[in-house]
């Protein structure tokens, strides 16, 4: 018997995640993959952490096992809170803030309080294939708005925004694919489509802190918007595996009916990673693991961007990024990267064809390469490998 006739019409609606087949395609060891979203795992402070866990078990002892509030721990809130509005000016309390499992449940979350079928969202082109898989699940239409280097296009989001919208998915620091951040004109821009509109806005920002170089910048709508929703992760910071993300807005109401949502679907997040985590952050100097962390992916990504240039033929655009995990690359017209994708795998190297980062689009020429988890030498032997092929059909 089939189980089709038994699906949801919201699961048969959700893509299956690209990258998660690619990085089982690429898992065998010979492999250079530029695939995965991954930090380098030699970042991960496990000494810190491994003193934190006796720690925690000592001091806290069975509240770390016990089950725990939706919205998170206190402290950590707290913590989250008091460190936006250092860095960032806003006027944040431990009310302000919900602890997410990982930024990838906020955007279910999201969906699920927002979303009806047929609801309008508009998105970036191109955008974070994880945030479509996660929006699809509630069938709604999708309005992509192209992404220039300056950011989010303002004439076609006003133009967007004369259908019936529920909210705008943004990445403004370092964006996931393109490694693109909104400039300061831009984000003033969009502002002043969205001040007087009833829309929410979306910032969803787990690179930011992973700036190489140039001024932090302020977000759009976080502490000017009223239906700003913020979201940002431990992830790129301490450590992905415990998928400890959190979402900021400043609108009691909505975090009210965000956190009904939570409830419903896992009453809280793992309680002692979030014991970990804060305990990590009040006995270690964040900002200066930071910047080691910031260090080694500029040589990363430097080593990537020296040897495409090497390697490319000039025919092959890129992206230079001044932080974040990511470069994008352009073919020329009328190349797809995801038929590229067989032949490069042949040459024992991976990346992520553009084509699940857009919204009924295929064959695409464009690509997502990751600079964070292979070593200098690794990153310029996998870069010659897919020049090579490059050069072959470009």
């Amino acid at each position: 018997m089939s189980i089709e006739n038994l699906l949801s019409e919201g699961i048969k609606a959700t893509p299956p995640s690209f990258v998660r087949g690619i990085l089982k395609a690429a898992s065998d060891p010979s492999v250079i993959s530029f695939a995965g979203g991954l930090p380098n795992p030699v970042s991960f402070p496990r000494e810190e952490l491994l003193a934190s866990m006796e720690r925690i078990v000592k001091t806290y002892g069975s509240s770390v096992f016990q089950y725990s509030i939706t919205a998170g721990l206190p402290e950590l809130r707290q913590y989250i809170a008091d460190r936006y509005n250092r860095i960032y000016g806003l006027n944040l309390t431990v009310e302000n803030i919900i602890i997410t499992t990982g930024s990838q449940q906020a955007l279910d979350l999201i969906g699920k309080v927002l979303l009806d079928q047929g609801d309008g969202v508009i998105v970036e082109k191109p955008t974070y294939l994880a945030a479509i898989q996660a929006f699809s699940m509630h069938q709604p239409v999708f309005y992509p708005v192209e992404l220039t280097e300056d950011g989010m296009n303002p004439e076609q989001l006003a133009e967007a925004l004369q259908k019936p919208v529920k909210f705008i998915y943004t990445i403004p620091n370092f964006q996931n694919p393109t490694g693109l951040t909104y400039s300061a004109g831009n984000r003033r821009r969009i502002y002043d489509v969205l001040k007087d509109r009833d829309v929410v806005l979306i910032e969803d920002d787990p690179y930011g802190e992973l700036r190489f170089d140039g001024e932090r910048l302020p977000y759009i709508g976080a502490g000017k918007l009223q239906n700003s929703i913020l979201l940002g992760s431990f992830s790129k910071t301490v450590t992905p595996g415990m998928r400890t993300g959190f979402l900021i807005s400043e609108n009691r109401e909505l975090l009210k009916y965000i956190s009904i949502a939570k409830e419903a679907s896992d009453l809280h997040t793992n309680i002692f990673s979030q014991y970990l985590i804060w305990d990590y952050l009040k006995n270690n100097d964040l900002d200066a693991y930071i910047a080691k962390i910031k260090a080694l992916y500029q040589r990363q990504a430097q080593a990537m961007m020296e040897a495409m240039d090497k390697y490319f033929p000039p025919t092959v655009k890129y992206t230079r990024p001044h932080g974040g995990m990511f470069l994008w690359v352009t073919l020329p017209e009328g190349v797809s990267a995801m038929s590229l994708f067989p032949k490069a795998l042949e040459k024992k190297v991976a990346f992520v064809p553009g084509d699940p980062f857009y919204i009924g689009v295929e064959n695409v020429n464009t690509m997502r390469l990751n600079y964070t988890n292979a070593d200098c030498e690794t990153i310029e032997e996998g870069i010659h490998r897919l020049g090579d092929l490059l050069k072959e059909l470009c």
